[in-house]
């Protein structure tokens, strides 16, 4: 069921979605998603403000109370609360430049008395020390406005010039900082990624065409060879029995057209007997194991009740895929194919085609069904690939390495879904 959901939703992007609107919908959600980004970080930047104020707020209040206080620093409980404050509240809330001026903006020596938070060299002077400080001033106020500071008749008496703390600095270049890192990123991947896809897609092609040449080359030259005979009035066969011989062929030839035209398409299926299908492509490959030189057997153990709903001309060629890979595995001069059915009692059967050969390491295991990839001197890497198309994608189903020793042999493994009876 999740396959077959699957494989609608690519029919539905396939159908009724080309790929420039595809990219479209992925644009206007990348976008989407930036604007999330930018809008959450700024509401949490002033957020950071508006807590920068209300600390800066209590520091001018606090400042006021005191400076415009009748007895100032003859009150002790005044001053030593006042001091407290400083030492003790102040660091804890305010971690940002502040500056505090006279009522007319000007700078108040000496400097490190009436700032806070700001880092005077050692060994300047006074004069590098306001012009350092005459200079934030101008950037706090660009920024701010100052805090007043008045006395009980409210007449200002000083200023409280601020900024905010580096961190509302950091996340306000976060989303940019961010979104060039993920670009950058996402650009590299996308590059990558295209020319793998790319670099698969030319090795896909180019072995349809290898694996086309290759099914379509055998019944040919079968059909050439039958053409000199018959040219050339050969007594060693009769006419009919060449005829009989090509038209083999060109059912052969049929066959492999009809293949590779439902690649790539919606195939139709009927609902066949599995063992006969199986028994078919067997009894061909009977005829064809002797011509490779080596004694191979195939040994068949079938269940002549199971059913699927399978598109026989592909299915064939899952079963020729395998049973010509199990052969061409075996380097010794003699061997067996074993080819097998289990019932799986949630409706489904596995078919296991099994083999004597050289087998497979981990790592080749893994690889096996990627396009392109062969274990082979002059292979192509498709057969297996194609397999797993047709399996998984045509028929439901799974196709994949069940067991494999090196030096022992190989079992593959495909499951389909089940019906008992037609």
């Amino acid at each position: 069921m999740k396959l077959k959901k699957e494989l609608s939703n690519t029919d539905f992007f396939n159908r009724y979605l080309s790929k420039w609107q595809v990219k479209l919908i992925l644009a206007v959600v990348a976008f989407l998603i930036v604007l999330s980004v930018i809008f959450f970080t700024q509401s949490i930047v002033q957020e950071l403000i508006i807590r920068d104020q209300n600390a800066v707020q209590l520091y001018a209040e606090r400042t006021e109370n005191f400076m415009s206080s009748e007895d100032g620093i003859n009150n002790l409980d005044l001053v030593n609360n006042y001091l407290f404050f400083l030492d003790n509240i102040v660091p804890r809330v305010i971690n940002f430049p502040i500056i505090l001026t006279d009522e007319n903006g000007e700078p108040t020596e000496p400097y490190e008395d009436w700032t806070l938070n700001i880092d005077f060299e050692p060994g300047m002077t006074i004069a590098e020390q306001r012009a350092k400080v005459k200079s934030m001033l101008i950037e706090m106020e660009s920024n701010y406005p100052p805090i007043l500071v008045k006395d009980k008749d409210d007449n200002v008496i000083s200023m409280v010039y601020y900024t905010h703390s580096s961190l509302v600095d950091q996340l306000r270049y976060f989303p940019a900082v961010a979104l060039i890192i993920i670009g950058v990123f996402v650009f590299i991947g996308y590059f990558s990624f295209n020319s793998a896809r790319n670099h698969e897609q030319t090795k896909v092609w180019v072995g349809m065409s290898k694996e086309a040449a290759h099914q379509l080359g055998t019944p040919l030259s079968s059909l050439l060879a039958w053409i000199e005979i018959i040219k050339y009035n050969d007594d060693t066969i009769s006419v009919q029995d060449a005829v009989a011989e090509m038209e083999k062929d060109i059912e052969r030839l049929n066959t492999i057209a009809t293949r590779f035209s439902k690649i790539g398409s919606t195939p139709e299926k009927e609902n066949v007997n599995i063992s006969r299908l199986i028994e078919n492509v067997c009894t061909y490959f009977d005829k064809r194991l002797p011509h490779l030189g080596k004694k191979v057997e195939i040994i068949r153990s079938l269940d002549d009740s199971l059913f699927a709903d399978i598109n026989v001309e592909l299915f064939a060629w899952v079963i020729e895929n395998l049973l010509k890979n199990a052969a061409e595995s075996i380097e010794e001069k003699q061997g067996t194919i074993f080819i097998y059915m289990r019932i799986n009692p949630k409706k489904k059967f596995y078919i296991f085609v099994k083999d004597t050969g050289k087998g497979m390491t981990p790592k080749l295991k893994r690889q096996i069904f990627r396009p392109g990839f062969s274990t082979k001197k002059r292979g192509w890497g498709l057969g297996l690939s194609l397999c797993k198309r047709i399996v998984e994608e045509y028929h439901d189903g799974k196709i994949y390495v069940k067991e494999s020793v090196v030096g022992k042999g190989t079992t593959f493994a495909i499951e389909l879904p089940l019906n008992l009876k037609k």
